[in-house]
């Protein structure tokens, strides 16, 4: 052994340098399993098929350190969460939309949404406030417009069919 050797030898030997050998390969070992359960985390946000979710989190296990790069190449680009909001959001429009294009119950004309009796058959589609005359929806308590409380419902479907087939299709008006 040369002298230079000597001195690294014995410092190799020492019991510091096996401590801080020690605390680094923890800390290796520490940090990669920090990255895996990273890739675990994020995967399970992404992914709702368990078996992906495996596959993702052993991905992000072996090999150490370079896993979590290839699965970030791989992952879904939308968390789940999101993906079901819009879905959430587009069913919503769809109900606007549809709501737009209003038809009567009975005849399926079209009508416009302050129709109170649809024009072609006559049915009542709609109750007037007592108080201000605005068209009420069905389900509506009170009216918005003046606060007045609704006194009654609107005849069911099935009396409106009836009484129109009764009359011919046509109501009297009221």
């Amino acid at each position: 052994m040369t002298v230079v050797s000597m001195p690294l030898a014995v410092a190799l030997d020492s019991p510091d340098w096996t401590l801080l050998r020690n605390v680094g390969i923890g800390f290796v070992v520490v940090l990669w399993l920090a990255t895996a359960f990273w890739t675990f985390k994020d995967a399970r946000r992404r992914i709702g098929d368990p078996w992906l979710l495996t596959l993702a989190t052993l991905i992000g296990l072996f090999p150490p350190f370079v896993g979590p790069i290839i699965y970030m190449f791989f992952r879904p680009p939308e968390y789940l969460q999101d993906v079901h909001e819009r879905d959430l959001e587009i069913k919503a429009m769809e109900q606007r939309l549809a709501e737009l294009d209003r038809r009567c119950p009975v005849c399926r004309a079209r009508v416009e949404p302050s129709y109170l009796v649809c024009p072609v058959c006559t049915t009542r589609l709609k109750q007037a406030c007592g108080s201000c005359g605005q068209p009420l929806d069905a389900l509506w308590q009170v009216c918005p417009h003046c606060a007045t409380p609704v006194s009654q419902g609107l005849p069911s479907l099935e009396n409106v069919t009836r009484s129109s087939r009764a009359t011919g299709g046509r109501q009297a008006s009221e």
